[in-house]
């Protein structure tokens, strides 16, 4: 993996430059572009990056700068809650809708099926992932 500072405290430096499928979950690891990565993504336009989220509940603004961040490249994220659904705050989605980003929000599994449909329709799709 290349090394690249962003701006956020939010994810790890190191990072895959670039959208690529998500090829595998599960067992506290997700598998894509031919390497692994232990804990939760942040699958954003300029790349997938390690997320230091380990739950739902921990799913915030903050915690998803980067996507408002890239918003102008970002229709839809796409959240996976870990192995059930979780409900998003309210005030969270408005802050996404008024950045121009819908949000569908499942378990892990159906996440990682639709971030996967959605990347290879070229739809500019974004997707956070907490690991399962």
């Amino acid at each position: 993996m290349a090394l690249f500072t962003r701006p956020s405290k939010s994810l790890r430096p190191q990072h895959f430059p670039g959208q690529a499928p998500i090829d595998v979950y599960g067992e506290g690891v997700f598998r894509f572009a031919e390497m692994s990565h232990s804990g939760s993504l942040l699958c954003l336009p300029s790349g997938i990056y390690g997320w230091p989220v380990a739950g739902a509940a921990e799913i915030t603004a903050e915690t998803l700068s980067d996507v408002f961040a890239e918003a102008a490249d970002v229709a839809l994220l796409v959240i996976g809650c870990g192995r059930d659904i979780a409900v998003v705050p309210k005030e969270l989605r408005e802050q996404l809708k008024a950045a121009g980003i819908g949000v569908e929000v499942m378990a892990t599994g159906p996440a990682v099926r639709t971030y996967n449909i959605l990347l290879a329709e070229g739809r500019p799709v974004a997707a956070a992932l907490v690991v399962v």
